[in-house]
């Protein structure tokens, strides 16, 4: 089901967005509706990648022991 919202936008940039969609022969609508859903996505990946690394950091039997970087040996 899809609902209708309503959007402020700069009159200058809707211009622009509109010749933007008409040269990818498409609709302002859709632009935004795939922005979203692009944003949706990439913070649903991002989730996910964080979780599976939290997720390795608890499970993994690698250990540093008492072994710290030395800031001297980086220079």
């Amino acid at each position: 089901m899809t609902k209708n919202i309503t959007l402020a936008i700069d009159e200058d940039l809707l211009d622009k967005v509109r010749v933007l969609a008409a040269l990818k022969r498409t609709s302002v609508n859709e632009l935004v509706r795939g922005f979203l859903t692009k944003l949706v996505e990439q913070e649903r990946a991002h989730d996910e990648a964080r979780t599976g690394l939290l997720n390795l950091m608890e499970t993994s039997p690698a250990r540093l022991g008492k072994w710290r970087p030395d800031s001297e040996a980086s220079s």
